[in-house]
């Protein structure tokens, strides 16, 4: 009847050995839940954006950007469990059941479902290609505290205990394409640019090639469209009873948003995946599908 401390005591250590300011373990009687934590205080970096004015926030967010190479650099392998294909798929099967089932009404079947499952198994196969390491899950402004230190405003991490070990792109794009708060995509770009070019430095990839293209990735599609982004968290639905729903705390288009960057994300590779799966998605109960239309 208790949750589990235990990855979240791990992970803290971790984040301690890796130089990062995140909650510290002080005392923990594990048989009956309670733990005993220093307090990084009650400023989220989220509090502190101007969302008026997107490059007064530059230096939040490159502050940002260093936290999390830091925390990719500690990286070791067998240390984090694996963000695998069991778990990629179990994510992704949250689109249809909650979004497309729950939401919109409409159930997958036939040339529809096989267009769903191709597009999810390219994403699963680029995942997996990725180089991997150590992702917080939820690295965004509402989750690091904006703690002072001697130096300057140094980001604190908290909401940790999910932590895996997957796709590089992960964390950076729930920073930068939050779902609470949205920047033009060129200031997107701009910053993912920033990111990936620091981690190339850092020698966390030498995809230098390459590197232009996945930076308008990263900005462009919250981590290779939906895979990345655990659809509770960014695309949250919870049905009211009148058969409407609301995103949870979220920004209201972000669903909207979610599936036309999907669809540019597909474009990028070449793929027909896209614009068939944008149909799918605006479907509404009682539609024909295109099974009925064959």
């Amino acid at each position: 009847d208790k949750e589990n401390s235990q990855p979240f005591v791990k992970i803290a250590a971790l984040m301690k050995d890796a130089g990062l300011r995140a909650p510290e373990v002080l005392d923990w009687h594990e048989a009956h839940g309670f733990m005993l934590l220093n307090d990084l205080g009650s400023a989220t970096m989220m509090s502190a954006i101007n969302t008026e004015d997107p490059q007064a926030n530059h230096g939040l967010y490159m502050q940002a950007v260093d936290t999390l190479i830091q925390w990719q650099l500690a990286s070791r392998p067998g240390v984090l469990p694996p963000y695998d294909q069991a778990l990629l798929n179990r994510e992704l099967s949250l689109f249809p059941d909650w979004y497309l089932a729950q939401h919109k009404g409409v159930q997958l079947q036939g040339q529809d479902k096989e267009t769903v499952d191709k597009a999810f198994a390219l994403i699963v196969q680029r995942n997996l290609a990725a180089p991997s390491v150590y992702v917080h899950r939820d690295f965004m402004p509402r989750n690091l505290m904006v703690v002072e230190s001697e130096a300057r405003l140094t980001p604190g991490i908290i909401d940790f205990q999910d932590a895996v070990m997957g796709p590089i792109t992960y964390d950076v794009v729930s920073l930068f394409r939050d779902a609470f708060i949205s920047w033009d995509e060129e200031q997107e770009i701009d910053w993912a640019v920033r990111y990936w070019e620091a981690a190339r430095q850092a020698g966390l990839h030498q995809d230098v090639a390459d590197r232009g293209r996945n930076a308008v990735n990263l900005a462009a599609t919250r981590n290779d469209a939906v895979a990345d982004i655990p659809f509770e968290r960014s695309a949250s639905f919870s049905i009211r009873e009148d058969g409407g729903a609301h995103v949870c705390g979220r920004r209201p288009e972000l669903a909207e948003d979610l599936l036309r960057h999907f669809v540019a994300e597909f474009s990028a590779l070449g793929t027909c995946h896209g614009q068939a799966f944008l149909q799918i998605s605006q479907r509404k109960s009682g539609d024909i599908s295109a099974t009925e239309h064959a």
